[in-house]
């Protein structure tokens, strides 16, 4: 019987615990790293083993991931004399889940071939609660080798793997899709604004919506979620943020124009400076609600 490849897991935030929980219960060998003890617990409970260092936790591992938050956390985990990188063996898979920009992804992915280490770009699209249900979307991009290594693992914690190229195209489709969902957010909040003044019932609005030709998945959750006033960030205000500028920056490198996310990034930023940027960024509603005028939900 083949053993399981061994697992280095860094990073044990909102998508990082539960991504790694489903690779524990099923069986495989895993070492967790987070900077804090507390975020690891979680993993521990469901028999992780600790690592005090990133070196100490990827220097056994056949497959290392990583959760984190942003570019400067990818360059602090993955690059330099104490990341990662430099101390994962020859041979080894790095797959990196976090939306990040394809400039730190492309220096990781030079450092990668220098180590010997194979670079899976490999962001996540879905939110906490998918990920709790193991209900991501993997999209990959990278060495296809790699990734037939991985795609087992993978398939533990995700109900789709998406291949996208050898290079950096995940990272761009993982920006697409953030693009149209955080553009549809402030869509809802100026069309419920718009129906709220126009005197029509706030669960009647929503149902509609759940029924109608733009229902999908994104319109049906999030109308669920609107109907019982939960605001309890799936994606902060803050994070989301923070892709749209990575969204922003891409088309001024590629010249394309997207003026209705510039607007989007304007809105999303005036939450952020009412003190909302860990509110769940579908406040965006709550904001054209108070902008119309209309009393607060």
């Amino acid at each position: 019987m083949t053993s399981l490849p061994r697992i280095a897991w860094i990073g044990a935030g909102r998508m990082g615990v539960p991504m790694a929980s489903f690779l524990l219960k099923a069986g495989y060998p895993l070492t967790a790293y987070s900077r804090t003890a507390a975020s690891t617990k979680k993993l521990t409970d469901l028999g992780a083993q600790t690592a005090a260092s990133v070196a100490q936790c990827v220097r056994d591992a056949d497959i290392i991931f990583s959760s984190v938050s942003d570019d400067a956390a990818l360059r602090a985990v993955a690059l330099g004399a104490g990341g990662l990188l430099a101390h994962a063996k020859r041979g080894s898979v790095f797959a990196e889940t976090s939306t990040v920009s394809s400039a730190v992804s492309a220096e990781v992915a030079h450092s990668a071939a220098q180590n010997g280490v194979a670079y899976l770009r490999m962001p996540i699209s879905g939110n906490a609660a998918s990920a709790q249900k193991g209900e991501v979307t993997v999209l990959v991009s990278g060495p296809q080798d790699a990734w037939l290594r991985v795609k087992p693992v993978a398939a533990n914690f995700s109900t789709a793997q998406l291949y996208f190229g050898s290079g950096e195209q995940s990272r761009a489709m993982k920006l697409i899709v953030n693009l149209m969902v955080v553009n549809m957010a402030q869509s809802m909040a100026e069309a419920l604004a718009l129906g709220s003044k126009a005197g029509l019932d706030w669960d009647a609005m929503l149902d509609m919506l759940m029924q109608s030709t733009i229902a999908s998945p994104f319109i049906k959750a999030k109308s669920s979620l609107l109907k019982a006033r939960d605001f309890s960030p799936t994606m902060t205000a803050r994070l989301i943020l923070k892709d749209i500028d990575l969204m922003l920056d891409s088309a001024h490198t590629t010249k394309v124009e997207l003026p209705l996310t510039a607007t989007t990034r304007n809105l999303v930023q005036a939450l952020v400076d009412a003190g909302q940027a860990e509110d769940d960024y579908m406040a965006l509603v709550k904001l054209a609600r108070q902008r119309a005028g209309l009393p607060a939900l």
